[in-house]
């Protein structure tokens, strides 16, 4: 029985242009064209593998050349013509593997032949698989016959790689795209193949099958048949996810669960299961950030048809993304590109993925102080308040701007203003307004019906105690411990921002801080003191990293960093002037008179 056996990718490959799976596009193209007797002379099928090129270049073949086609123009199968392709028996169908005749002289043997009208039949068709391969002087061999062949010859090409085949060949032929099939098609056809069988195969082992052929139907059909032989014909999602050494969605969800309670030891202990199951750090990390992107399509009803997963396990999916934030999920997607992103280059892998879970697992918390931060400036914006720095609450004494703009009314020269020609509405719980000092007049605000209108200036200073309060202690907390800037203070964090640079053994660094001194300018005001430019574009360059550094030792939040270049005139040196070889000569002798009396006496002519 083992030698009659056959697989399902030549057992079940498609002989009519209706059972081809996911070309459409193609089939009903090509039936058309023979139906109207639009045969191009030259073909070129180009796509992914195992997508149904070389068979429907072969359905092609055997079609044009039926004797009796069918209505949808199908071949027969029963006439003389069919039964030959089907022996393999036909004259008049040639195909050819250019990865293994790619030379010149293959291609003038198969010119040679197309010379010839067919035996049997109207065409002789050839096909040519991996066009690709064939060298630049082959293709250049090829260009006339491909442009102007005999009525009675057809070329079918057939490729992976479009992008490798020369221009001129490209000009020459009808193209034709063809596209990955689509899991749902994969799914439907391994299912009638299993059925046909008599094999038990759930829809959801089918769809891993699927997902991991990446619509590829040969390569669908080859799994399919691995674990048939591996289950008995008993296929269940356990064994196929076994079987293809993939990661039960399962983990996945355990590790979000664990990440959302920011369990690290959960985290970790599961982690070190996966792991002992033959799992790498970059597999667990892929498949992470797949399963985070899918809770995040869950989120949007409309985007429900991109979730690419066993249909059991959408309920699942639906009710996890409810549970996890969208600024969580967005941020744990960050994270875990940047790990996969540096996951190659990690000397210790293991730890590099448990420090990514680690980070995830306190991820939520960020995402949720930044929330309040960012709910607590609203509020802050709502009531007034223009600005919350590390210093404490600025609150914005302006009135608020009218909706449109009215031109200011002139002061009155009387001491009583005149009534107004509009009263402006008054709030029903709050006394009249004091009126104000002398100072620049404020035009009156008339009332607005389609706007609720702006609270007056009064209402903006009055915020309550506990906002102020939580704001305070949620950005501001720093204050408790703010001093009073004193030379002694700024020295003294001098000392330890070298000190701090001496640890992290960045000496050009610390050399030319030591060269520089600190002047407190109260209130807020720190100088540094430098001794030359080089010195004073290191103060700038850090200029950051100084104030956040006295900040934090001071206690001080509104403070400024400056610098300023101060010579010392005791550490200008004067240059000493360059002396020629005649005034070298003239200052030795100035300095010692017998060298000049030497000269003389043995009359010595110096050469300069």
């Amino acid at each position: 029985m083992s030698d009659n056996y056959i697989v399902s990718a030549r057992k079940y490959r498609p002989q009519t242009f209706d059972t081809v799976v996911g070309q459409e596009h193609i089939t009903t193209t090509l039936k058309n064209a023979i139906k109207h007797q639009h045969l191009a002379h030259a073909y070129l099928f180009c796509g992914p593998r195992g997508v149904g090129k070389t068979t429907c270049a072969r359905i092609l073949a055997k079609t044009i050349n039926c004797e009796n086609p069918t209505a949808d123009m199908e071949a027969c199968g029963v006439c003389p013509t069919c039964q030959s392709f089907k022996n393999n028996t036909s004259f008049n169908v040639f195909e050819l593997d250019a990865a293994s005749n790619n030379s010149v002289d293959d291609i003038r043997n198969l010119i040679d032949q197309v010379r010839f009208a067919p035996q049997q039949g109207r065409y002789k068709i050839y096909i040519i698989d991996e066009v690709h391969m064939l060298s630049a002087a082959a293709f250049n061999a090829f260009l006339k016959t491909l442009e102007e062949p005999p009525p009675y010859a057809i070329f079918i090409l057939a490729t992976t790689e479009k992008h490798k085949i020369l221009p001129t060949i490209l000009s020459r032929c009808q193209i034709f795209d063809f596209k990955r099939i689509t899991t749902t098609d994969i799914v439907n056809h391994l299912h009638s193949i299993a059925t046909k069988e008599g094999v038990i195969a759930p829809e959801a082992a089918l769809h891993v099958i699927a997902q991991k052929s990446e619509g590829c139907m040969r390569d669908a059909l080859s799994m399919l048949d691995r674990i048939v032989s591996f289950t008995n014909g008993m296929l269940t999602y356990s064994n196929t996810m076994e079987h293809l050494n993939l990661l039960d969605a399962d983990y996945y969800f355990k590790l979000v669960d664990h990440m959302l309670s920011q369990d690290v030891s959960g985290t970790l202990l599961l982690l070190d299961q996966v792991l002992e199951k033959g799992f790498e750090g970059d597999v667990i990390l892929n498949g992470l950030a797949e399963h985070m992107r899918n809770l995040l399509l869950c989120k949007d009803p409309r985007m429900a048809k991109m979730l690419d997963v066993p249909n059991e396990h959408k309920p699942i999916y639906h009710e996890k993304a409810n549970q996890a934030p969208p600024s969580f999920i967005l941020s744990a997607l960050n994270v875990i590109n940047e790990s996969e992103l540096q996951y190659k280059n990690a000397t210790n892998k293991r730890l590099h993925v448990e420090m990514c879970l680690i980070r995830l697992c306190y991820l939520l918390q960020v995402t949720a102080a930044v929330d309040v931060k960012k709910k607590l400036s609203e509020l802050a914006e709502e009531s007034g308040v223009r600005s919350v720095g590390s210093g404490g609450v600025v609150v914005n004494n302006e009135a608020p701007k009218p909706a449109y703009k009215e031109p200011a009314p002139q002061p009155a020269p009387v001491k009583e203003p005149e009534p107004p020609k509009q009263q402006p509405v008054q709030q029903p719980t709050q006394p009249t307004p004091p009126i104000p000092q002398p100072q620049a007049p404020k035009p009156a605000q008339p009332q607005n019906s389609n706007n609720t209108g702006a609270p007056p200036p009064s209402a903006a200073r009055r915020i309550s105690k506990d906002l102020l309060a939580d704001i305070g202690n949620d950005i501001g907390a720093g204050n408790a411990d703010q001093r009073e800037l004193t030379q002694e203070l700024a020295t003294e964090v001098l000392e330890k921002y070298r000190q701090h640079l001496r640890d992290q053994k960045r000496s050009v660094y610390h050399a030319q801080f030591m060269a520089m001194s600190v002047e407190a300018l109260p209130p807020d005001e720190i100088r540094f003191i430098t001794p030359n430019d080089l010195t004073d574009a290191y103060v700038k360059e850090l200029r950051d990293v100084l104030i956040d550094f006295f900040r934090t030792h001071t206690g001080i939040g509104a403070l400024r960093i400056t610098s300023e270049i101060r010579i010392d005139p005791n550490t200008i040196q004067v240059k000493e002037k360059v002396l020629s070889k005649p005034e070298i000569y003239e200052a030795m002798a100035a300095k010692n008179p017998v060298l000049a009396q030497l000269k003389d006496a043995l009359n010595l002519q110096i050469e300069y």
